[in-house]
């Protein structure tokens, strides 16, 4: 893997192409994500990007962002989807890719000895990109999905995978459940067939597997029946189901053999 800020901007990159020549019929099309067009998943990538740069660039405006999204955090995302959509196709696009370049540079800027604020809890700036190559891979997929283009996975995904892992508790905690007080050991295989190693390898609970799957699996993009991960260990096998490594309600998710 190269450094997280620059496997971030490649991500971006490689969502641009695939919806800078989209038209409108394909552009408005549905998404997995119940109301969600594809030009809302870019709306809503605008809106995360957006937040990140004021986290490390105008902590005052920031906070006020902030403060909006922990009032109503659902009529904060809807607004936000409003606002960005009002100007259609072209002006979407062109304030993503703004906002987008605009929060790498940010965050990339941050000494990597410091943290910046965000919606729960400080965080190193490295982490919040690797945050946000999680917004981008999740949204993404849906776009993806919502094209029927299948997508080819890079190492970059190695920054996701890591995120996951270190925050495994999310899932326990949008369902209300006390995580474990030990921790997992998960193996995941890299597209490029390295293989990550993320936690006591004398675990009892561990997850095996892809890491594209475990990536799926983290952001709720696909269920954890369709998937190739094995779980060894009680708590692992419950984790499975409710993974999420994001905070807040988990949502729908996606249905087994909902995809292919």
């Amino acid at each position: 893997m190269q450094d997280v800020y620059t496997d971030l901007a490649a991500e971006a990159d490689e969502l641009d192409a695939l919806v800078s020549g989209l038209d409108e019929e394909e552009w408005n099309r549905a998404t997995p994500s119940p109301g969600w067009t594809v030009g809302h998943q870019i709306a809503h990538l605008a809106f995360i990007a957006h937040l990140a740069w004021a986290a490390a660039a105008d902590q005052e405006q920031f906070q006020r962002l902030a403060a909006q999204a922990k009032a109503d955090f659902q009529g904060s995302v809807d607004a936000a989807l409003e606002e960005y959509t009002a100007g259609g196709r072209a002006e979407t696009l062109a304030r993503w890719r703004a906002e987008q370049a605009a929060a790498t540079k940010a965050l990339a800027a941050v000494p990597a000895d410091q943290v910046v604020p965000w919606l729960v809890n400080p965080l190193p700036p490295s982490i919040l990109a690797a945050a946000g190559l999680m917004e981008l891979f999740g949204h993404g997929q849906d776009v993806y999905d919502a094209l029927g283009v299948e997508r080819v996975p890079s190492d970059r995904i190695g920054h996701l995978a890591f995120f996951g892992a270190r925050t495994r508790d999310f899932g326990y905690l949008a369902h209300g459940i006390t995580p474990p007080e030990g921790e997992f050991r998960f193996e995941l295989a890299a597209p490029s067939g390295a293989v990550w190693k993320f936690g006591p390898e004398d675990a009892a609970d561990r997850v095996v597997g892809p890491a594209l799957d475990f990536c799926l699996l983290v952001t709720r993009r696909r269920h954890h029946a369709d998937l190739a991960l094995a779980a060894e260990g009680d708590e692992a096998k419950r984790w499975l189901e409710i993974a999420q490594a994001f905070r807040g309600p988990a949502g729908e998710g996606r249905r087994a053999g909902q995809f292919r």
